[in-house]
């Protein structure tokens, strides 16, 4: 399969690039700096340098040419603020689903965020700062585009993400307590998501668990 990953620098990205690499995948890596790119290579990873924040949907429909699955995996990032939540969260999720339904590539896993359904209708619940709170309204916006495809498209919403190796077991359901999860295991269940055409149409939380992945996906 040849796999399209955006946001391909990132931490579960580079974790999630390096096991579709050691499966026999194709993979190519969507970055905006080009000084990122043998980091790519380094974990089996072919890097594609456009800035999806400055692309227009042509540029990013031809990336995509031959692909069989895009992974959104990119984020602003810590530190970035409100503004570019909402063009890289939000306004790249957005172009990236566009370009992957114009190019026919029709399987679509969007990583986004345990708590995006807390700022649905306006609501923002007490304690949010106005960065974090834009971080959600983002990942929000860009879940509603998506549903609205014509994708095989499915939601991922991880807990609190932690380093550290993973432990393969999780809990993943349309609704989890809060909790964390390991990046590398976040990394896992999306590859066991691109097997599973099922979960086509799915928004699934993800948090720390005592199911085996292969498992949890299955029931999910």
């Amino acid at each position: 399969m040849r796999i399209v990953i955006a946001g391909a620098h990132g931490k579960i990205a580079l974790i999630l690039g390096r096991m579709l690499h050691d499966r026999g995948e194709d993979v190519v890596g969507i970055i905006r700096n080009p000084a990122q790119a043998d980091d790519l290579r380094a974990v089996g990873v072919t890097p594609a340098v456009l800035d999806l924040e400055k692309s227009d949907t042509e540029a990013v429909v031809r990336l995509l040419a031959g692909a069989d699955a895009v992974v959104f995996a990119a984020g602003a990032g810590p530190g970035s603020g409100a503004q570019r939540k909402d063009t890289v969260d939000r306004a790249a999720a957005v172009l990236l689903a566009q370009a992957a339904e114009k190019s026919g590539v029709r399987r679509y896993v969007q990583i986004s965020s345990v708590g995006a359904d807390a700022v649905a209708d306006g609501a923002r619940p007490d304690g949010l700062d106005d960065v974090f709170y834009a971080y959600l309204v983002a990942k929000l916006a860009a879940e509603d585009d998506l549903r609205g495809r014509d994708l095989d498209w499915t939601i991922l919403r991880p807990g609190a993400l932690i380093d550290g190796p993973g432990t393969g077991q999780v809990k993943l359901a349309p609704k989890v307590n809060r909790g964390s999860v390991p990046r590398a295991d976040v990394a896992a269940v999306v590859v066991a998501l691109l097997d599973a055409p099922a979960t086509a149409g799915k928004v699934l939380e993800l948090v720390s668990g005592n199911s085996e992945i292969a498992a949890a996906v299955r029931k999910a």
